[in-house]
């Protein structure tokens, strides 16, 4: 997969072939507009501030990271959007409800004497959303460049 770097067509799939999940997308933003927490912009997506320890979750356009987040990790989110365009409907399905049970039960044997031994990354769905991502990313570098 190659990342939508057309920022009309990635809204577009978003809201209308992705629109179920921007749908929570909108909600989530509304509430966290309303206890107070500030959007801000990575790439085409709006995302919030949340919390400490925990990582991100991705709605459509939206996602929400820690207080502590980090490019890796807004990166992904991002990434996450872009499988959006590609998935639409199936992508709760495909990738959000697996990606929620493996970031819970990765989470819940760290805690334990059995850590995880492969990377997060290490299945496709997380990979990549990380590679498309980053993808996006190096591609709006290049662009600025030339």
């Amino acid at each position: 997969m190659k990342p939508i770097t057309d920022k009309f067509l990635f809204y577009f799939l978003n809201f209308t072939w992705g629109l179920p999940l921007n749908i929570g997308g909108l909600l989530v933003c509304l509430i966290m507009l309303l206890t107070g927490h500030q959007p801000k912009r990575w790439g085409p997506c709006v995302y919030f501030n949340v919390g400490k320890h925990w990582g991100g979750a991705e709605w459509g356009v939206f996602f929400l990271t820690d207080k502590e987040d980090s490019i890796h990790v807004k990166n992904h989110e991002m990434g996450h959007a872009m499988q959006n365009c590609y998935f639409g409907p199936l992508m709760p399905f495909l990738i959000c409800l697996p990606s929620v049970a493996r970031y819970w039960t990765r989470r819940l044997r760290e805690k334990t004497k059995h850590p995880p031994k492969k990377s997060y990354d290490a299945i496709w769905f997380e990979g990549s959303a990380t590679r498309l991502g980053f993808q996006y990313w190096k591609a709006l570098a290049d662009t600025r460049k030339a």
